[in-house]
């Protein structure tokens, strides 16, 4: 385990009252000591992962130097931090740390968050790049994410997660990641009607994502990232699903018969019905604050039964609630142990249902 590593591991992954003067605090002191590249900030409740890297390797297929900034990670932290095509090295983040310990004083080594940490990292580790895709973590306005200098705000579709911060409405949801909007916003093709939200919160100039009626979900990530693109005057080279590279775990074939997704709202278990050609078996599990009956019944036509696979995580609902949910929903189940060739699975619950799944099945 790298010396970074250790420390953010350290760090506890929420905390009960957050801070929200300590991140700006943190961010200007340190910022006039790296070469901010021009800052792409995407928002929203689904897609962010997939846009943002499409956009990133747009950018990068024009010739630009391009970072990407995403989480949370499925196996290493590496994983959230991509330079042209690849996750930074652990040479790279253990000299990015070095170099951010120095002159970060100590009080705020200590107190910032594990994502604020892992926020302000971006200032070290993309100092040389052109552009940075910077993805917000669960809002907008008070995220870490929102102290960096924006070229475009990025709003990919926004729906129902994480309630207990962001409000029961989607106008409340939809109003604290719409006060984080720069001088332009890209609004992707959204499931409800936010255009007036945006445009009550922001003096944004808004370009909307126009696609063709019930168009698969990653063509209108890709629709979003290529109208940013224009935006940003970078688009001069075509770009197709053949030259991408997709992001771990956003409904990922790991093998003939295995898909993983680390999707975990209602929307997320929406789209990815859309995409299952073959009843299957859904390997799955979810934290307690998550609408877990509400994805089931979206899933019970396309599903054989459950297999539960145990996260060890204080957030995951008690399990004795998860079966009687699933027999409520008259929906087979069992727990999971071992991958058939003969059946079709869909791993899906969030990125620690995915994490746990991958580090006891091996391809």
């Amino acid at each position: 385990m790298t010396k970074f590593e250790k420390f953010i591991n350290s760090k506890p992954m929420s905390y009960i009252k957050i801070d929200l003067k300590r991140m700006p605090e943190a961010f200007n002191i340190v910022k006039d000591d790296f070469e901010i590249p021009k800052i792409i900030h995407i928002v929203g409740t689904n897609g962010k992962g997939t846009t943002g890297r499409f956009l990133a390797e747009i950018i990068k297929k024009n010739g630009f130097k391009v970072g990407h900034y995403t989480s949370p990670h499925i196996l290493n932290i590496n994983e959230r931090f991509w330079i042209d095509g690849k996750n930074i090295s652990n040479l790279e983040l253990e000299n990015s740390f070095e170099k951010l310990q120095k002159i970060l004083p100590e009080r705020f080594q200590n107190s910032l968050t594990y994502f604020e940490f892992t926020t302000l990292m971006n200032l070290p580790i993309f100092e040389d790049c052109d552009y940075l895709i910077l993805e917000a973590g669960l809002g907008g306005e008070f995220d870490a994410t929102n102290v960096f200098p924006k070229q475009i705000s990025v709003f990919t579709p926004i729906g129902f997660d994480h309630q207990a911060f962001l409000g029961n409405t989607i106008e409340e949801i939809s109003s604290t990641k719409f006060r984080s909007a720069g001088k332009i916003s890209v609004l992707a093709k959204q499931k409800y009607d936010v255009l007036p939200i945006l445009e009550k919160h922001s003096d944004s100039r808004i370009y909307q994502v126009q696609t063709k009626p019930h168009q698969a979900f990653l063509k209108e990530n890709m629709a979003t990232a290529k109208l940013t693109a224009k935006l940003l005057g970078v688009f001069q080279t075509e770009f197709s699903f053949s030259t991408f590279t997709p992001l771990s775990g956003r409904f990922e074939k790991i093998s003939k018969n295995i898909i993983v997704d680390v999707g975990h709202n209602l929307l997320s278990a929406e789209r990815v019905v859309e995409k299952i050609k073959k009843k299957s078996i859904l390997i799955y599990n979810s934290f307690s604050d998550k609408p877990y009956q509400e994805i089931l019944k979206i899933f019970k036509p396309k599903i054989s039964e459950v297999q539960i696979i145990p996260i060890f995580d204080e957030r995951a609902v008690n399990q004795h609630t998860l079966e009687t949910t699933l027999i409520n929903l008259q929906i087979p189940f069992s727990y999971f142990k071992e991958i058939r060739d003969s059946d079709n699975y869909l791993v899906f619950g969030s990125f620690k249902v995915v994490e746990t799944f991958l580090a006891t099945y091996k391809t």
